[in-house]
């Protein structure tokens, strides 16, 4: 039976940090380095077709690692920007400790967890064009790419990985889950954590963390 390996990247300098990163490309801290090399060693009996990634260096970085801890450093890898993280608009860079403070809990769960409310859109010198992504219109990017390019190798029996993120990841298991929009809101990805999928024809018979 094919088996779908869905691993949000390990953590960042900016997740250390508590910041908001979205589509700023911050590397792994030390830290995630180690969650990306135990993420390898819990996936070393796991031999994969094809690996997915976003083009943010975090997300690479975790698989380069993985796939050196299990002997796949020569495995095809695509990369496309549809698996990015949300765009998290004017809170990129900001401490999301202070945006609490500042604007109240509620609002920060909402900003951070939400279906389909978007981050502030201001202009600022990490977003100079304005661009902000609620999950919402993350799933509008990254459903596509999963339908058309990553579902179709698994469902042809293909053993995949995807190094992603939090809300690209988020956006699938949504799907996947068939999770509402309220259920979604308490949805959390783990970084470093590796998601497992294993499908019988069309249908997923078993996902579970490992």
């Amino acid at each position: 039976m094919p088996q779908l390996i869905l691993l949000r990247h390990g953590e960042s300098q900016w997740n250390l940090e508590n910041r908001f990163t979205g589509w700023v490309d911050i590397p792994l801290s030390p830290k995630g380095e180690e969650e990306a090399r135990a993420a390898g060693e819990r996936l070393k009996k796991f031999r994969f077709h094809k690996a997915y990634t976003s083009v943010l260096q975090r997300a690479i970085k975790t698989l380069d690692i993985v796939l050196g801890v299990t002997g796949q450093k020569d495995l095809p890898v695509e990369r496309d920007q549809a698996l990015n993280e949300r765009h998290y608009g004017a809170l990129q860079g900001k401490n999301k400790a202070e945006i609490g403070a500042q604007y109240g809990e509620a609002q920060l769960k909402i900003w951070r967890r939400s279906y389909d409310v978007p981050p502030p859109k201001d202009k600022t010198e990490l977003n100079p064009e304005g661009v902000s992504e609620s999950l919402k219109d993350t799933a509008a990017r990254t459903l596509p790419y999963f339908e058309k390019k990553i579902l179709p190798d698994v469902l042809a029996g293909k053993d995949v990985i995807v190094a992603a993120h939090g809300n690209s990841l988020r956006s699938i298991v949504m799907q996947l889950d068939g999770l509402t929009r309220e259920q979604v809101l308490e949805l959390n990805i783990p970084t470093g954590a590796p998601l497992l999928y294993v499908y019988q024809g069309n249908a997923v018979v078993e996902h579970r963390y490992l």
